[in-house]
């Protein structure tokens, strides 16, 4: 048989069967409805040098084409001009937080800062003699004489030039607007989610086009990836079609979030395809490690989080509502008690608050060898005044500031959440076949088995086990201080995000400091309510982390390397500092298994705050990633489905 008459054949069955199906329609039969399946993505080749990698923060934002050797680092800030004249003005602010000017803020404060006193008396210098405690007064006395010398009657600091009036200004240009100019400012990213807030610019809406507009001149200012206003419907589409973006989300992040960005990224900004992955994961393979338990200190945020090979262990994640901003607030109010000679300084005030942190950079430590009375200087050079050189004498403020990121009472936040988990997902419309779906539908087989379990856990005393084993299902997990004990997975990803932790290991808090144990009629919700109300310290919250891993054997990974990411630890002397605190407060039982624990702070030397971009770029360069990545066109028709089908993580 010829070609042609296989080709004729092949096309008459077609036919065929077209007929069949028209007959069978006419009789009323009814056919299947088969689900609109989601296309595979095509393997095509990626060339790295088109894949941008956004990694955003919430006092910087990270871009830069996978290629690159480092990101364009810019402060994730925009100021927008006012659009009608005698318009009140609007600044978000930066090192200033509620929970503050709370009747029992000082106490707290006071009492933080009373352990953080016992704990550096506590702790031996490493010639074997414990450290003279350094009063305040000691410098106050010295710094209140202080008179500052003039550098420059003319600084070179000078405000940015709005006379074209911009509509907007971004990072630095935003950073040194006249506050007597016409403009709000807006820090978009607050502690890693939307600053959604009641007022300007604080709406969902207004979020979303601030990111748009700082990401989109980033591109085009920085990378010099051109931008063309299509005028369709009035948005910048970039004429690259074929750019493909990187975007790195937290650990625990918000879900209706990820979904409004994903949309602003492919429809308004117009990349081609899309890869979200949380940064946890990509701190692990920019260090080149394959299991660690990530610790990211940022500026307004420090998250935990046990990786292994490769996956985030869902019921290791913590978020602790603190960061680098806290360590330079509390420093502020340290150096006041120490007679800080620069007495016009407010946390009111953008130019203050960066002189702040710079102060912090340069004198805050952690190496208590380092005692007593210090001489250092400093200078101040704001546009409209001169240039000013100040002296100052310093104790252990430079020891206690970052301090307080081990005793958070310290920062004085009183009311506010402090510790957040990954709560389970309420559900998108956008996405029926979701995991409340699959709940509904599991077989009869495994809703026997589980009525059979749960006949069998009625026999015993409903404690915290009972009661929460009843309560997880498929794609859910208790966020507890302690794992749930259980849970259905179905192999590959979900199974090992799917992992818990026992429901009751060995005490973290050390001697002493153990907590009441947890009532068995506390429902699910009050257990969590109460646990997030905690300010747990970075060395506890590392050692409740890597204690909600499943298997011993995880946790002797997760223990022999411990990786630290972000600029919120960057302090000479927190690498021994750290080791040293969990040494002594991980569970006996460990120390005999554990060869080595190992506090990693520069893996391959590299800058921690690069770490997780360097990761994205990786992640591009990687042939397991083809099927992750999100197309224009597949989002277009699917929505949020694409992300719980391709992301990395259970969605």
């Amino acid at each position: 048989m010829t070609q042609a008459e296989k080709e004729l054949e092949c096309g008459g069955k077609e036919k065929e069967k077209e007929r069949d199906k028209e007959k069978e329609q006419q009789r009323g039969v009814k056919r299947p409805i088969t689900p609109a399946v989601i296309p595979e993505a095509t393997h095509e080749q990626i060339q790295t040098n088109f894949v941008i990698v956004i990694n955003p923060g919430s006092r910087s934002v990270r871009i830069g084409r996978a290629t690159d050797t480092l990101p364009v680092t810019v402060p994730h800030v925009i100021a927008r001009r006012h659009k009608q004249s005698g318009q009140p003005r609007h600044e978000d602010p930066w090192l200033i937080r509620d929970g503050l000017n709370k009747p029992e803020s000082n106490e707290q404060r006071q009492n933080g800062l009373k352990m953080v006193d016992q704990a550096i008396w506590s702790k031996k210098m490493s010639n074997g003699v414990r450290r003279t405690p350094v009063s305040a007064e000691q410098a106050r006395a010295y710094n209140c004489q202080i008179r500052p010398a003039v550098l420059d009657s003319s600084s070179r600091g000078k405000w940015t030039n709005t006379g074209h009036h911009p509509p907007y200004l971004v990072g630095e240009e935003a950073l040194y607007v006249n506050p007597s100019d016409c403009y709000n400012i807006h820090w978009p990213i607050v502690r890693g989610q939307f600053n959604i807030h009641s007022g300007p610019g604080g709406s969902m809406t207004a979020v979303l086009a601030d990111l748009e507009a700082i990401w989109s001149h980033v591109l085009q200012k920085h990378l010099e990836i051109p931008l063309k206003d299509l005028k369709h419907y009035f948005r910048l589409i970039i004429i690259f079609f074929y750019y493909r973006c990187i975007l790195l989300v937290p650990n625990i992040y918000n879900r209706q979030h990820v979904k409004e960005v994903v949309n602003m990224l492919l429809l308004n900004m117009g990349f081609s395809a899309i890869i979200v992955h949380q940064e946890s994961v990509c701190a692990t393979f920019g260090s080149g490690l394959s299991s660690a338990c990530v610790v990211d200190v940022g500026d307004q945020k420090t998250s935990v989080c046990c990786v292994e090979d490769g996956v985030s262990h869902r019921n290791s994640r913590l978020c602790l509502a603190y960061g680098g901003s806290d360590v330079t607030r509390t420093f502020f109010w340290l150096l006041q008690r120490a007679g800080f000679p620069y007495r016009d300084c407010q946390l009111s005030k953008r130019l203050d608050c960066q002189l702040l942190q710079h102060l912090k950079e340069i004198f805050c430590h952690l190496n208590q060898d380092i005692s007593g009375l210090q001489d250092h200087e400093f200078q101040t050079r704001f546009p409209e005044a001169p240039a000013l050189l100040y002296q100052i004498r310093l104790g252990d403020e430079k020891l206690q500031a970052p301090m307080g990121l081990f005793y958070p009472t310290t920062f004085g936040i009183v009311g506010q959440k402090m510790t957040l988990l990954q709560h389970r997902y309420q559900g998108d419309p956008e996405d029926p076949h979701d995991e409340h779906y699959l709940l509904s539908t599991q077989s009869k087989q495994d809703q026997s088995s589980k009525s059979a379990a749960d006949r069998r856990a009625g026999a015993r005393p409903v404690g915290l086990e009972g009661e929460m084993s009843s309560q997880c299902g498929f794609g859910e997990t208790s966020e507890l201080p302690r794992g749930c004990g259980g849970g259905v997975g179905s192999g590959g990803v979900m199974q090992a995000e799917m992992e818990l932790g026992p429901t009751q290991g060995e005490s973290l808090m050390g001697a002493g400091e153990a907590e009441e144990p947890l009532s068995g009629h506390l429902s699910r919700k009050t257990i969590m309510s109460q646990f997030e109300s905690k300010a747990l310290g970075l060395d506890k919250a590392i050692l409740h982390s890597i204690d909600c891993c499943a298997s011993d054997e995880t946790k002797r990974k997760m223990y022999s390397s411990i990786l630290i990411v972000g600029g919120g630890l960057m302090f000479q002397g927190a690498q021994e500092f750290l080791l040293h605190r969990i040494i002594n407060k991980m569970p006996p039982s460990f120390r005999r298994l554990v060869d080595n624990v190992e506090v990693i702070t520069r893996p391959k030397d590299m800058d921690p705050r690069l770490i997780m971009w360097k990761g994205g770029a990786v992640l591009a360069c990687l042939d397991t990633t083809q099927e992750m990545w999100i197309h224009q066109t597949e989002w277009q028709r699917f929505g949020v489905r694409m992300l719980r089908e391709r992301a990395a993580f259970v969605w």
